[in-house]
């Protein structure tokens, strides 16, 4: 672990206790999120990812475990305390949790009138962050006047209203359309870039970590599956919960058993490079593909490539030394599919 990271998250367990049963939510979670970060936690449904960003501001407590905020154990807190530290993690939703009969600038205001700013202060504040957001000219909408992207827009301003290091990002994106997302996720970027704020992203989508994230934790049904830089894990995932998580559909490659398989993953190569189709002819034999995944981002090839290759192990082989050579990333399926 790293020196004084911004949140410490030290072996976090959180059970929830019913009538008839007891379900652990999160299993001896622990893990460190640096100053600056954007860091996305991601998980399939159920995972147990949004009790943990909840347990980060304490709004809902561990069983077990501490969280600690630049170094200030959470815990050890009172209810006072809390509320204070609060105004530091700021936190948007996937819903927006807008207030319906209060216009947008009111909507952005209503953080600072509950920690009792004057409202010729708060309506300054609220004006200047609708503008980062690019909505200056709606501030007298109301929310059901506004788009899902918005929506969200809107309530990115409310968070930051106060100033906050932090901001927690519960599935924020799911409910928008792709355009949508990607805007968001820009905005957050920049926010990010501009204002120094460490952001934690809660998604079940690897595209979006993908996009914006330096780092991820993978959970799967309440523990910590995987965790290190976006790169690293997409590149080799390491665990089943990791893998399953970069293919998104795991009965697509359940298909490729006994077959020559390679996954491919794309980072630095050049997007005008034709690599797949410059290798068939330099070795004058097809190969097929059974999943493509990739997008030009600023020049540059993003995403992944599953390839079934020829039953011939020395062109095999060939075919995989070509595509090392050209700085990709080559991982054999056979180990693990099916």
């Amino acid at each position: 672990m790293e020196a004084n990271p911004i949140i410490r998250i030290c072996n976090v367990t959180k059970s929830f206790i019913g009538k008839d049963n007891t379900v652990e939510a999160l299993k001896g979670i622990t893990l460190d999120i640096q100053k600056g970060d954007i860091y996305g936690i991601i998980g399939m449904s159920g995972a147990g990812k949004s009790t943990l960003v909840r347990c980060l501001n304490f709004l809902e407590k561990p069983t077990a475990g501490t969280v600690m905020i630049e170094d200030r154990d959470l815990s050890q807190m009172s209810d006072r305390e809390l509320r204070k530290v609060r105004t530091e993690i700021a936190m948007i939703f996937q819903h927006f949790n807008l207030l319906m009969q209060r216009t947008v600038l009111d909507n952005v205001c209503f953080p600072l009138e509950i920690i009792g700013r004057k409202r010729a202060d708060a309506v300054a504040r609220a004006r200047e962050l609708l503008k980062i957001v690019g909505l200056d000219e709606k501030e007298k909408s109301y929310p059901a006047q506004l788009s899902g992207g918005q929506k969200q827009r809107v309530a990115i301003a409310r968070a930051l209203a106060t100033n906050p290091k932090i901001l927690l990002c519960d599935e924020a994106t799911s409910a928008l359309d792709p355009t949508t997302t990607k805007s968001i996720l820009k905005l957050l970027q920049e926010i990010n870039r501009q204002y120094g704020i460490t952001i934690v992203i809660i998604t079940h989508e690897m595209s979006v970590v993908e996009e914006i994230c330096s780092h991820v934790a993978i959970i799967d049904s309440g523990s910590l599956a995987e965790h290190g830089r976006v790169e690293d894990v997409f590149a080799r995932p390491k665990t089943a919960a990791a893998r399953k998580l970069v293919f998104m559909d795991h009965s697509r490659t359940e298909l490729m058993r006994g077959k020559r398989c390679v996954r491919i993953v794309f980072q630095e190569n050049s997007s005008f490079e034709p690599v797949i189709a410059n290798m068939v002819l330099d070795c004058k034999t097809p190969v097929n593909i059974l999943k493509a995944e990739t997008e030009d981002i600023g020049g540059i090839a993003h995403g992944q490539m599953i390839l079934q290759l020829p039953e011939d192990d020395a062109m095999a082989a060939r075919m995989i030394r070509y595509l090392e050579e050209r700085k990709l990333t080559v991982e054999e399926l056979n180990s693990y599919v099916g």
